[in-house]
């Protein structure tokens, strides 16, 4: 990839002088400094939003925990009643053929 370089003529007189491959490697080390720096500000700050991201899904799992833990209980409370009632229907039932024959023997 082709970097391309604008300076003025004045600077470029300047330059021109210099020795340019001596320059770049002068501030070579400035420069990969520059990018480490930018590089590990870049990498907190993911770290930041990944913390975060990871904090709203723990929360997320805490709800849907205590949810499915109510859904267990109310369950749990529907099986019971459901029983109550089976063996509540159950008497009615005998009641109602003992009635059924007490009333088939008197007739």
């Amino acid at each position: 990839m082709p970097v391309e370089i604008r300076v003025e003529g004045r600077r470029f007189k300047e330059l021109k002088a210099l020795n340019i491959l001596e320059l770049i490697e002068n501030n070579l080390l400035k420069a990969e400094r520059t990018l480490q720096a930018e590089r590990e500000e870049f990498l907190l700050e993911k770290k930041a939003k990944l913390e975060e991201k990871l904090k709203e899904i723990e929360e997320e799992l805490e709800e849907l925990k205590a949810f499915y833990e109510k859904a267990l209980k109310d369950k749990e409370l529907m099986e019971n009643i459901r029983e109550k009632l089976r063996k509540e229907n159950e008497e009615l039932r005998k009641e109602l053929e003992a009635k059924k024959r007490e009333i088939n023997n008197k007739a």
